[in-house]
């Protein structure tokens, strides 16, 4: 039964949404999503499911589903999921995570709400030391 199954809370696990640091050849801002592991151990097997979706221009918009096999994230560091574009601000932008710590799975949704990925929301960002939206 479902009920049997146990549930693990998902604590000091973020995804971080920051600009790319320019490289001067772009013409706009591009944008990076991170996985960051806040713990003081490493978190293994990281799967990251991302999509989006929403009303654009009245019509109901879903994106494609994309899976990243991101591996062993060590303690206090992160690692790149995926690039985003900037058009893509006005969905719902979904990262399902998963991931084990010894025999044990852990997993989250994390969902950025349309126009939540703005430089009014900014924070600094650990580990990266760049300004972003970060969801804990």
């Amino acid at each position: 039964m479902l009920k049997d199954i146990p549930s693990y809370v998902v604590e000091d696990v973020a995804i971080a949404i920051v600009p790319k640091l320019p490289t001067g050849d772009e013409p706009e801002t591009l944008w990076e999503v991170y996985v960051i592991n806040l713990k003081d151990e490493p978190i293994a097997n990281v799967i990251v499911a991302s999509k989006g979706y929403g009303v654009h221009e009245g019509e109901d918009v879903k994106t494609s589903t994309l899976r990243h096999f991101i591996g062993d994230i060590e303690p206090l560091s992160y690692e790149l999921i995926e690039p985003i574009q900037e058009q893509l601000f006005g969905l719902n932008n979904e990262y399902w995570l998963s991931y084990y710590i010894d025999t044990r799975i852990y997993d989250k949704k994390f969902v950025f709400l349309p126009e939540s990925i703005n430089d009014k929301y900014f924070t600094p960002i650990p580990l990266i030391n760049r300004k972003g939206v970060m969801i804990l």
